[in-house]
């Protein structure tokens, strides 16, 4: 059975109020609320890149942090708007509060001295060269004598 919002001269405010709720929307998130930046990793044989979607972020906006093997992303942003009006005595305020953190074990073949960070079209790239001996080494052939 299909839930159907319907116009009711009777209760109006009461079933806006009721079938406009967060839960029959079904969208998992209200809309004041943030998300946990989405997480692509890739490997090839030099090095493991991580992207994490951030749009409308700046760079300074993100902490990264190694603790030994242990790669953490985070951002914290606070914003606070006043809209006042002398005339009417009134005023508003509305705050706003988004983080997030994000951490990734690295593997043994990562190189933890040789880690670079970029953030290009909303998205945050993080590249993890791996150690030499971790590279693929191209098939040779001995030479028997």
């Amino acid at each position: 059975m299909t839930i159907v919002k319907r116009n009711n001269s009777v209760f109006p405010s009461i079933w806006n109020d009721f079938f406009n709720d967060d839960f029959f929307r079904n969208t998992g998130l209200s809309e004041t609320s943030a998300t946990t930046p989405a997480v692509n990793i890739k490997e090839n044989e030099e090095k493991y890149t991580i992207e994490l979607a951030a749009p409308g972020k700046k760079k300074d906006d993100f902490n990264i942090k190694l603790d030994q093997n242990l790669l953490t992303i985070s951002s914290e942003e606070k914003s606070e708007s006043t809209e006042e009006k002398k005339d009417e005595n009134y005023t508003r305020r509305e705050y706003r509060y988004s983080s997030f953190s994000r951490s990734f074990t690295l593997p043994d073949a990562a190189d933890n001295e040789k880690i670079s960070a970029h953030y290009k079209d909303g998205v945050l790239s993080i590249e993890i060269n791996k150690k030499e001996e971790a590279k693929v080494k191209p098939t040779r052939f001995i030479e028997i004598s």
